[in-house]
């Protein structure tokens, strides 16, 4: 049988690839960070998952979880690993709080090299053409910024670079390292959009841009892919004979590809316009 983590299992993308993997014929190891996660994790999808309960950023406890798959192993590679925990700090970068930017760099960038760091050994193999793979989840947002989103975009495009020099530098073991970078998703990172509180920044400049964009964002997200979808993306990348080097799965392709193509002035116009991020005149 074989054996996957996906770190961020509880709920949004990190389920449905835990699911899509389990209905392959898979035993999913599954990160959490709550036990009442874990039992519903198990009610779900059964004895073919196993929580770990680990927060990413916690060396310690990424360290002894990774031990409790190796006992489990007994000596057989990890076939994947799937890097997908993270969050996403809104504001202007010019008013947030370090300690915000911070938080967002650790989780969803330094955490990814702790759980890497603990969990790669797991899949090399004497022969290595049998070595795992790994599957970093970075986003459409790894290529191109959006104004308030600029800590998230930092994250994702770290995690890109992060990525691509980590592929390279593992060809030596056998071991892949596969891009799925998502568009809106539906998950309860969009979900969460609604509560954000843009009260902090309401004397500044940027307020009245950052209402629209909150609209924006409950938009997108109500209108995003299913998470299923996904899954079976990142699925595909743990088991295709020759995958890809990086998946893009958005709900607007042509928004997408218009700002990797356009020259960045023009995308900058787009989004002064929509947001009104223009000087007074």
């Amino acid at each position: 049988m074989k054996s996957a983590v996906v770190t961020g299992a509880s709920s949004g993308i990190g389920l449905a690839a835990a699911k899509a993997l389990v209905e392959r014929g898979f035993r999913v190891f599954g990160s959490v960070r709550k036990p009442s996660d874990a039992e519903r994790l198990r009610r779900e999808l059964g004895d073919r998952l196993v929580p770990l309960l680990f927060d990413v950023t916690d060396g310690a406890a990424v360290k002894a979880a990774a031990g409790q798959v190796s006992q489990a192993l007994d000596g057989v590679p990890l076939a994947g690993l799937v890097n997908n925990a993270g969050v996403a700090v809104p504001g202007p970068l010019l008013h947030l709080a370090v300690d915000d930017f911070r938080r967002q760099l650790e989780i969803n960038l330094t955490g990814q090299l702790i759980v890497t760091q603990a969990f790669a050994p797991l899949l090399m193999a004497r022969n290595a053409k049998a070595a795992g793979r790994i599957v970093m989840i970075t986003s459409v947002g790894g290529r191109s910024a959006t104004p308030f989103v600029g800590p998230y975009n930092t994250s994702k495009f770290g995690l890109e670079g992060f990525s691509e020099a980590l592929r390279r530098e593992l060809m030596i073991f056998g071991i892949d390292v596969i891009v799925v970078a998502p568009g809106a998703v539906a998950t309860p990172i969009w979900d969460k959009a609604d509560a954000v509180d843009v009260s902090p920044y309401a004397d500044t400049v940027y307020a009245p841009a950052l209402e629209k964009l909150k609209a924006e964002m409950i938009r997108l997200g109500r209108q995003g892919l299913p998470p299923e979808k996904l899954g079976r993306i990142i699925a595909v990348a743990l088991t295709a004979a020759k995958p890809k080097t990086r998946y893009v799965v958005t709900p607007e392709p042509l928004t997408y590809l218009l700002l990797n193509v356009l020259p960045k002035r023009w995308s900058d116009k787009i989004f002064a316009t929509r947001l009104g991020l223009t000087p007074p005149r």
